[in-house]
C-alpha cells in the first residue's frame, strides 16, 4: 500500500495563508501550530485541520505549541479524535508504520526542551526500529537544520538513531531556513516547514518499501 503524505510545519497561526493544501491520504503537522501556545491559539488551527480532507491526519508537537505541555487534555480535545496526536509514540496506516516525537535540543525555554547529550539520547532510543516513517519536530544534526545567524542547530544523538533504524523517510520542521528533502543512503530527510506558511506543504508517497518525493517546494526567499 502507498500512501501520500502531506507534511507542514511551522504555520505559526498564518494557515490561512495557504493557497492550497494537497489532496493526500495522511495530513501531518511537524510541529509549531501556534505562536505563544495558548489553547486560544490551537482553536482556530485545530478548525483548519479538521476541515482537511485528508483519511488520516497526525500531528507532533512544537517548541511552540505550550498547550500541549500545560493543557495536554484540553489540546487532543480541541483536534478531535479525527486527529492522532504523536508524542513519543507510534501508529500503523495501512502496513505504513509512523512514530512521532516533539523534542528538540534546549531552544530559548520554550516546549519540548532537553539539554543534548542522555536526555534527548533516551528519547531517541525509544523510536522503534521497524518505523517506516518518523516525524519529530527538530532535525537531525547536519541536514536540513542550517540556520542564517547561528549555524547547524540539528541533533547528533537523532542523526546516530535514524542512521540505525533507517525509515523509509524522517520528516521535520523548526528550522524555517533550511526546507527541503534530501536522500542519504535508504532514508529520505524532509524538513517540511512552511515558514508561515511562505513555503508551500511537502508531498511524499510512501511505503513499507520506500519513500519518493512528489513536491518538494523551493526555500523561502526571505
Amino acid at each position: 500500500m502507498t500512501l501520500r503524505v502531506v507534511a507542514v510545519a511551522d504555520t505559526h497561526t498564518f494557515e490561512g495563508d495557504f493557497r492550497e493544501i494537497p489532496d493526500g491520504d495522511v495530513f501531518v503537522h511537524a510541529g509549531d501550530l501556534c505562536r505563544g501556545g495558548r489553547l486560544s491559539e490551537l482553536e482556530s488551527v485545530a478548525a483548519w485541520i479538521s476541515a482537511l480532507p485528508h483519511t488520516y491526519k497526525l500531528v507532533v508537537p512544537g517548541n511552540h505549541d505550550w498547550s500541549f505541555v500545560k493543557e495536554p487534555l484540553a489540546s487532543r480535545a480541541l483536534l478531535g479524535e479525527s486527529v492522532t496526536v504523536l508524542e513519543d509514540r507510534g501508529v500503523e496506516i495501512e502496513g505504513v508504520r509512523f512514530w512521532g516525537s516533539p523534542w528538540q535540543p534546549e531552544f530559548h525555554q520554550w516546549a519540548f526542551n532537553l539539554p543534548r547529550g542522555r536526555a534527548l539520547a533516551e528519547k531517541w532510543a525509544l523510536i522503534p526500529a521497524d518505523t517506516h516513517v518518523l516525524v519529530t519536530h527538530g532535525p537531525p544534526e547536519g541536514i536540513g537544520d542550517r540556520t542564517l545567524t547561528n549555524g547547524r542547530q540539528g541533533c547528533a544523538d537523532l542523526l546516530a538513531r535514524v542512521r540505525v533504524i533507517a525509515p523509509k523517510l524522517h520528516m521535520f520542521g523548526h528550522i524555517h531556513e533550511d526546507g527541503g528533502a534530501w536522500q542519504h543512503g535508504p532514508t529520505w530527510f524532509a524538513n517540511v516547514t512552511t515558514w508561515e506558511c511562505e513555503r508551500a506543504p511537502t508531498v511524499f508517497d510512501v511505503s513499507a518499501e520506500g519513500a519518493t518525493p512528489v513536491l518538494v517546494p523551493p526555500r523561502s526567499t526571505r
